[in-house]
């Protein structure tokens, strides 16, 4: 998937990646520098992901500091975003749908008016209408997005991006759709964490049984991060044509598969409490059309990426304290 003429592209380049300390955006640092790119990192949290990348502290929904960041950038990487659990979805969407918006504006704008050679924007699975298998569509979607302010937010951003190939004929502006994504750097907050790093600090607290909702049968696309970093970094190279594309796995687990294959890596005991909802029955990505135009593969197997993921977070347990937190109640 990842061949030299493709890292030869960041050589000596200047490259800007917003939310380079997050899940994909420091799997997209570590390549960029391992490529020879000048790479700078823009986040508000407090950790350092690569020795070689400059890392800078600041607000993307400061419209004078984006500008300023985008100056003199060869290549934006748009990685920034807000992870959070469901539950804090639905009750704290202002968190998510304000500063998303900002920043999302913000970089994109900045972006255009220093024409910037390359840009991604990462989306989210989230900017879909509910469906069991998700395949991209060249038309604006019917409906509200499944995961609602989130998702209206990404779609915003989406839309931005092609009202600049209609009003300005620009095609340089890629964007992606990454599915359900996990592995180092995580989000392991237990107040708001993903399914995943969420029974990754349950299991390591030793709760026990580990009380998993629902019966285990819904079926969701788990991505390992590296794999779609790579996904992430082959769209800015190649272009999307003014469209979005999905990066996922392309397979479907359970999860029940998934408790189960943890369980085969660590020691711990678990039942799934059936009077909970297990959520939507089937959320599964089609990833032909980033195999067919990207050369995109996720190759890493459920297994592998659970087993770099606990690595990691058993060294790393207290990084979520050193991150931005959104959901934190406001000081008067």
């Amino acid at each position: 998937m990842f061949d030299e003429k493709v890292l030869n592209t960041f050589q000596g380049r200047n490259i800007l990646v917003t939310g380079g300390t997050g899940l994909i955006g420091r799997q997209i640092v570590h390549l960029l520098c391992d490529a020879g790119g000048h790479v700078k990192v823009v986040s508000l949290d407090h950790i350092q992901v690569n020795p070689k990348a400059d890392h800078i502290f600041g607000d993307l929904s400061d419209f004078g500091f984006c500008k300023q960041i985008t100056s003199d950038m060869d290549f934006v990487f748009h990685v920034a975003g807000i992870k959070g659990s469901i539950e804090v979805t639905k009750s704290k969407p202002a968190s998510f749908f304000v500063p998303l918006l900002m920043m999302n504006t913000n970089i994109l704008e900045g972006c255009r008016l220093n024409k910037v050679q390359k840009v991604v924007y990462t989306s989210s699975i989230g900017a879909y209408t509910s469906a069991e298998v998700f395949k991209e569509n060249e038309d604006l979607e019917e409906g509200a997005p499944m995961d609602m302010f989130p998702g209206w937010a990404k779609r915003m951003a989406e839309l931005q991006v092609k009202a600049y190939k209609i009003q300005y004929g620009l095609e340089n502006f890629a964007v992606v759709r990454p599915c359900n994504v996990y592995g180092p750097g995580d989000n392991f907050d237990p107040n708001n964490a993903m399914v995943i790093p969420s029974l990754m600090y349950r299991i390591y607290q030793k709760e026990d049984p580990v009380v998993v909702w629902g019966d285990g049968s819904a079926v969701r696309d788990f991505a390992f991060s590296e794999d779609v970093a790579k996904g992430v970094i082959l769209a800015l190279v190649h272009g999307t044509q003014g469209r979005y594309m999905n990066l996922g796995s392309g397979v479907g687990y359970s999860i029940k598969e998934l408790v189960e294959t943890l369980h085969s890596i660590l020691l711990f005991n678990y039942q799934f409490d059936t009077t909970k909802s297990s959520g939507f029955p089937r959320r599964v990505m089609d990833i032909s059309l980033a195999r067919q135009m990207l050369g995109y593969e996720h190759t890493t197997t459920l297994r592998e990426g659970l087993q770099k993921t606990w690595d990691w977070y058993v060294s790393h347990q207290d990084e979520y304290l050193y991150k931005k937190n959104y959901f934190a109640e406001e000081k008067e």
